[in-house]
Protein backbone atom coordinates (compact mmCIF):
# COMPACT_ATOMS: atom_id res chain seq x y z
CA UNK A 1 0.00 0.00 0.00
CA UNK A 2 1.14 3.52 -0.77
CA UNK A 3 2.82 5.07 2.34
CA UNK A 4 1.15 8.39 1.51
CA UNK A 5 -2.24 6.69 1.53
CA UNK A 6 -1.50 5.07 4.89
CA UNK A 7 -0.48 8.44 6.33
CA UNK A 8 -3.65 10.02 4.94
CA UNK A 9 -5.82 7.28 6.46
CA UNK A 10 -4.23 7.78 9.87
CA UNK A 11 -4.80 11.54 9.72
CA UNK A 12 -8.38 10.93 8.59
CA UNK A 13 -9.05 8.53 11.48
CA UNK A 14 -7.56 11.00 13.96
CA UNK A 15 -9.74 13.86 12.67
CA UNK A 16 -12.81 11.60 12.88
CA UNK A 17 -11.98 10.70 16.49
CA UNK A 18 -11.67 14.40 17.37
CA UNK A 19 -14.97 15.26 15.69
CA UNK A 20 -16.69 12.40 17.52
CA UNK A 21 -15.31 13.55 20.89
CA UNK A 22 -16.42 17.15 20.40
CA UNK A 23 -19.80 15.91 19.11
CA UNK A 24 -19.96 17.57 15.70
CA UNK A 25 -22.07 15.04 13.76
CA UNK A 26 -22.45 17.14 10.60
CA UNK A 27 -18.69 17.60 10.22
CA UNK A 28 -18.16 13.94 11.18
CA UNK A 29 -20.47 12.90 8.32
CA UNK A 30 -18.81 15.23 5.79
CA UNK A 31 -15.21 14.41 6.69
CA UNK A 32 -15.99 10.71 7.06
CA UNK A 33 -17.81 10.25 3.76
CA UNK A 34 -15.43 12.42 1.72
CA UNK A 35 -12.37 10.73 3.21
CA UNK A 36 -13.76 7.23 2.73
CA UNK A 37 -14.63 8.05 -0.89
CA UNK A 38 -11.04 8.98 -1.71
CA UNK A 39 -9.73 5.93 0.15
CA UNK A 40 -12.05 3.60 -1.76
CA UNK A 41 -11.15 5.20 -5.07
CA UNK A 42 -7.44 4.85 -4.26
CA UNK A 43 -7.87 1.17 -3.39
CA UNK A 44 -10.13 0.39 -6.35
CA UNK A 45 -7.40 0.46 -8.99
CA UNK A 46 -6.78 -1.96 -10.62
CA UNK A 47 -8.83 -4.82 -9.18
CA UNK A 48 -12.21 -3.24 -8.44
CA UNK A 49 -12.03 -1.18 -11.64
CA UNK A 50 -11.41 -4.41 -13.54
CA UNK A 51 -14.31 -6.15 -11.78
CA UNK A 52 -16.81 -3.34 -12.37
CA UNK A 53 -15.73 -2.89 -15.97
CA UNK A 54 -16.01 -6.59 -16.82
CA UNK A 55 -19.35 -6.89 -15.02
CA UNK A 56 -20.70 -4.23 -17.40
CA UNK A 57 -18.98 -5.84 -20.39
CA UNK A 58 -20.57 -9.21 -19.55
CA UNK A 59 -24.04 -7.69 -19.60
CA UNK A 60 -23.35 -5.88 -22.88
CA UNK A 61 -21.99 -9.13 -24.36
CA UNK A 62 -25.32 -10.75 -23.55
CA UNK A 63 -27.14 -7.86 -25.22
CA UNK A 64 -25.02 -8.29 -28.34
CA UNK A 65 -25.57 -12.03 -28.43
CA UNK A 66 -29.35 -11.64 -28.16
CA UNK A 67 -29.93 -8.64 -30.43
CA UNK A 68 -26.95 -8.67 -32.79
CA UNK A 69 -26.62 -4.89 -32.37
CA UNK A 70 -23.02 -5.09 -31.20
CA UNK A 71 -19.97 -7.29 -30.87
CA UNK A 72 -17.78 -7.22 -27.78
CA UNK A 73 -14.04 -7.76 -27.40
CA UNK A 74 -14.17 -8.46 -23.69
CA UNK A 75 -10.42 -8.73 -23.14
CA UNK A 76 -9.96 -5.18 -24.46
CA UNK A 77 -13.19 -3.68 -23.15
CA UNK A 78 -14.22 -2.66 -26.66
CA UNK A 79 -17.77 -2.71 -28.01
CA UNK A 80 -18.32 -2.55 -31.77
CA UNK A 81 -21.77 -1.08 -32.34
CA UNK A 82 -23.11 -2.34 -35.66
CA UNK A 83 -25.25 -0.13 -37.85
CA UNK A 84 -26.00 0.08 -41.58
CA UNK A 85 -22.70 0.11 -43.49
CA UNK A 86 -20.79 1.38 -40.43
CA UNK A 87 -19.26 0.32 -37.14
CA UNK A 88 -18.84 2.54 -34.09
CA UNK A 89 -16.32 1.64 -31.41
CA UNK A 90 -17.21 2.20 -27.75
CA UNK A 91 -14.59 1.63 -25.05
CA UNK A 92 -15.79 0.48 -21.62
CA UNK A 93 -13.23 2.18 -19.39
CA UNK A 94 -12.91 3.67 -15.90
CA UNK A 95 -15.60 6.27 -16.51
CA UNK A 96 -18.07 3.79 -17.97
CA UNK A 97 -17.59 1.28 -15.14
CA UNK A 98 -19.75 3.27 -12.70
CA UNK A 99 -17.18 2.82 -9.95
CA UNK A 100 -16.98 6.53 -9.07
CA UNK A 101 -20.73 6.77 -8.46
CA UNK A 102 -20.73 3.46 -6.57
CA UNK A 103 -17.87 4.41 -4.26
CA UNK A 104 -19.47 7.80 -3.58
CA UNK A 105 -22.73 6.11 -2.62
CA UNK A 106 -21.04 3.60 -0.34
CA UNK A 107 -19.01 6.32 1.37
CA UNK A 108 -22.17 8.33 2.07
CA UNK A 109 -24.20 5.36 3.31
CA UNK A 110 -21.45 4.24 5.73
CA UNK A 111 -21.53 7.58 7.56
CA UNK A 112 -25.21 8.42 7.14
CA UNK A 113 -26.46 8.70 10.75
CA UNK A 114 -30.11 7.72 10.22
CA UNK A 115 -29.59 4.03 9.55
CA UNK A 116 -28.58 1.10 11.69
CA UNK A 117 -25.77 -1.24 10.62
CA UNK A 118 -28.06 -3.80 8.94
CA UNK A 119 -29.79 -1.06 6.99
CA UNK A 120 -26.46 0.39 5.85
CA UNK A 121 -25.34 -3.02 4.57
CA UNK A 122 -28.68 -3.51 2.82
CA UNK A 123 -28.58 -0.13 1.09
CA UNK A 124 -24.92 -0.47 0.17
CA UNK A 125 -25.72 -3.71 -1.71
CA UNK A 126 -28.98 -2.30 -3.07
CA UNK A 127 -27.23 0.85 -4.28
CA UNK A 128 -24.41 -1.06 -5.96
CA UNK A 129 -26.92 -3.22 -7.84
CA UNK A 130 -29.03 -0.18 -8.76
CA UNK A 131 -26.06 1.77 -10.15
CA UNK A 132 -24.80 -1.29 -12.02
CA UNK A 133 -28.15 -1.92 -13.71
CA UNK A 134 -28.49 1.81 -14.37
CA UNK A 135 -25.12 1.80 -16.09
CA UNK A 136 -26.05 -1.23 -18.19
CA UNK A 137 -29.28 0.51 -19.17
CA UNK A 138 -27.34 3.64 -20.16
CA UNK A 139 -25.03 1.70 -22.44
CA UNK A 140 -27.95 -0.29 -23.85
CA UNK A 141 -29.63 2.99 -24.81
CA UNK A 142 -26.42 4.24 -26.43
CA UNK A 143 -25.95 1.03 -28.41
CA UNK A 144 -29.59 0.97 -29.51
CA UNK A 145 -29.60 4.59 -30.72
CA UNK A 146 -26.30 4.24 -32.59
CA UNK A 147 -27.39 0.94 -34.11
CA UNK A 148 -30.55 2.41 -35.60
CA UNK A 149 -29.41 5.97 -36.35
CA UNK A 150 -25.75 5.46 -37.25
CA UNK A 151 -22.40 6.78 -35.98
CA UNK A 152 -23.45 10.43 -36.31
CA UNK A 153 -25.86 9.90 -33.39
CA UNK A 154 -23.10 8.71 -31.04
CA UNK A 155 -22.47 12.07 -29.36
CA UNK A 156 -26.16 12.65 -28.73
CA UNK A 157 -26.67 9.09 -27.48
CA UNK A 158 -23.58 8.83 -25.27
CA UNK A 159 -22.99 12.35 -23.99
CA UNK A 160 -26.55 13.61 -23.63
CA UNK A 161 -29.28 10.96 -23.60
CA UNK A 162 -27.27 8.17 -21.97
CA UNK A 163 -25.85 10.36 -19.23
CA UNK A 164 -29.19 12.06 -18.62
CA UNK A 165 -30.91 8.71 -18.05
CA UNK A 166 -28.05 7.48 -15.86
CA UNK A 167 -27.92 10.52 -13.59
CA UNK A 168 -31.69 10.85 -13.30
CA UNK A 169 -31.84 7.29 -11.98
CA UNK A 170 -28.88 7.93 -9.65
CA UNK A 171 -30.66 11.03 -8.31
CA UNK A 172 -33.79 8.93 -7.71
CA UNK A 173 -31.66 6.48 -5.71
CA UNK A 174 -30.03 9.25 -3.67
CA UNK A 175 -33.37 10.94 -3.04
CA UNK A 176 -35.02 7.79 -1.73
CA UNK A 177 -32.07 6.70 0.40
CA UNK A 178 -30.83 10.00 1.81
CA UNK A 179 -33.41 12.76 1.39
CA UNK A 180 -36.61 10.83 1.90
CA UNK A 181 -35.14 8.39 4.39
CA UNK A 182 -38.44 7.16 5.85
CA UNK A 183 -39.51 5.91 2.41
CA UNK A 184 -36.11 4.26 2.02
CA UNK A 185 -36.46 2.50 5.32
CA UNK A 186 -39.86 1.34 4.13
CA UNK A 187 -38.12 -0.38 1.22
CA UNK A 188 -35.73 -2.01 3.69
CA UNK A 189 -38.59 -3.33 5.83
CA UNK A 190 -40.29 -4.81 2.77
CA UNK A 191 -37.24 -7.07 2.45
CA UNK A 192 -36.82 -7.51 6.22
CA UNK A 193 -40.33 -7.44 7.79
CA UNK A 194 -39.03 -8.98 11.05
CA UNK A 195 -36.96 -5.85 11.65
CA UNK A 196 -40.03 -3.58 11.61
CA UNK A 197 -40.62 -3.91 15.32
CA UNK A 198 -37.02 -2.91 16.03
CA UNK A 199 -37.29 0.39 14.12
CA UNK A 200 -36.19 3.28 16.28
Amino acid sequence: MNPLLIFGVLIWLYVLSVLRRVQLPAYFFIVGSVGLFFILISLSNPYWVWFFTHAVITAISGLGAITGMCKVMAQYGIVHILSTNATTMLTIDYECSGIIETMAFIALIVFFPTYQIRERVFYAVFGMLWIYLDNVLRLTIVITIVHFFGPESFFLAHTIIGRLVFYVLVIILYYNVFTYSQMARGIYFKFHPKQRGKKQ
